[in-house]
């Protein structure tokens, strides 16, 4: 009974005291961002045939959907084009903050909202992929995605380093952007937007805006450390949380593909990637698919392997060795997916899924060659000497001062 009660303290301490895996979330928030960000720009000449105005599934249609299954889209609370541009640059926006990893948890909300409002409105156009992104952002608002590789943390390194100077640091910013935000979740629920919606959308915006309050007051407020610790406490234990239902959401998207692959005929005598590698709609390269379809046992071991990876990875999870070579494997097969098939954005959205599996040790040394290689960047801009000359015989520099 003592070593089960000690087992117990310690699996609640390790889910209580720190946020887990703040490498593989900050990769997750990049992927998605990126991702998401990538797709509005490829898109945006024809944006308005997609989610505006002038999109086949027209506005009336999609009220008439949204009023059956009660989706969240902000697209709908008005039909004007300039509402629809606003909503548009507002999902840009979210992206690109969201990806340096500005102020993560109110840009998390953000993003999310963006995402929802482009997608619900036209729900006809998306893939696989979108579904993903679509799930990702909502499990994205409860991480703590910014601990690193983030201007989040650069700013709350630059602040213990000013309080250990002894200096007073204050940020007025981020509770003005909180009281903005505010006023305008104030105003949309008293309009009745978000009347006839499905309340988790709604609640999800109303909660982090009043655990954000808190979280700010405790921090400015309390005078003992209780309070800040117990903030701390919930904000793990729901960063904890959300990261354990991304990596079941991504176990369950592969298992449940690989097994409704086995049933498939066409996957269980090996023929079944051959077929794909000829459709026109997915032959962006059709010399390519040609090359890769030429040989049958070529087709038929990446038919089987892909069944045999997907089926296979969730249950290798405790074997780390293993793990890593089917992952491997996966986001190999996802970016052969993204060139021959031409579906980048699917390719990129399992990408970020499968990110949440990567070692630690990975990611640091994959850290550690990004600083290297930007010191480098800048090391390189710095000024060349000029040559020895008889009139100047020390070689001066660019940057040098008299």
């Amino acid at each position: 009974m003592n070593r089960f009660a000690l087992a117990v303290s310690a699996g609640i301490a390790r889910v209580t005291d720190a946020a887990l895996g703040p490498y593989q979330t900050a990769v997750v928030r990049i992927g998605f961002s990126a991702t998401w960000l990538l797709f509005l720009l490829r898109e945006f000449p024809h944006r308005q045939e997609m989610y505006g105005p002038d999109a086949p599934w027209s506005w009336d249609l999609a009220q008439r959907l949204i009023a059956d299954n009660h989706a969240f889209t902000a697209l709908m609370w008005s039909s004007g084009r300039f509402w629809f541009e606003l909503v548009y640059a507002f999902a840009l926006l979210a992206s690109v903050l969201l990806l340096l990893g500005w102020r993560t948890r109110t840009m998390s909300v953000l993003f999310m909202v963006g995402v929802l409002s482009l997608q619900n409105r036209s729900v006809f156009i998306g893939d696989g992929g979108d579904n993903v992104l679509h799930l990702m952002s909502v499990y994205l608002v409860f991480t703590r995605c910014g601990q690193v590789w983030s201007l989040d943390a650069r700013r709350a390194r630059r602040t213990r380093e000013a309080r250990a100077r002894g200096e007073g640091v204050a940020d007025r910013f981020g509770p003005a952007l909180w009281g903005v935000l505010g006023f305008v979740l104030v105003a949309v629920t008293a309009g009745g937007r978000f009347d006839g919606t499905d309340p988790t959308v709604p609640v999800i915006l109303w909660l982090v805006w009043v655990a954000q309050a808190v979280r700010w007051a405790v921090a400015r407020w309390a005078r003992s450390r209780e309070p800040r610790i117990l903030a701390d406490v919930v904000a793990n234990v729901a960063h904890n949380g959300a990261l354990l239902v991304i990596m079941a959401e991504a176990c369950l998207i592969y298992a449940t593909a690989g097994w409704y692959k086995i049933q498939g005929s066409r996957w269980q005598d090996g023929t079944a990637v051959y077929y794909p590698l000829h459709l026109d709609y997915f032959s962006p390269w059709p010399g390519l698919a040609d090359l890769l379809s030429s040989s049958g046992t070529m087709v038929m071991l990446v038919t089987y392997g892909t069944v045999i990876v997907q089926v296979a990875f969730p249950f290798t999870l405790f074997n780390r060795r293993v793990k890593n070579v089917l992952l491997a494997a996966m986001m190999t097969e996802h970016a052969v997916i993204a060139v021959v098939l031409g579906l980048p954005f699917f390719s990129l959205a399992m990408i970020a899924t499968d990110a949440v599996f990567l070692p630690t040790s990975f990611l640091r040394r994959l850290g550690g060659w990004a600083a290297r290689a930007r010191t480098r960047a800048r090391s390189g801009r710095a000024a060349v000497p000029e040559p020895r000359t008889p009139e100047n015989p020390e070689p001066t520099h660019a940057n040098s001062t008299a």
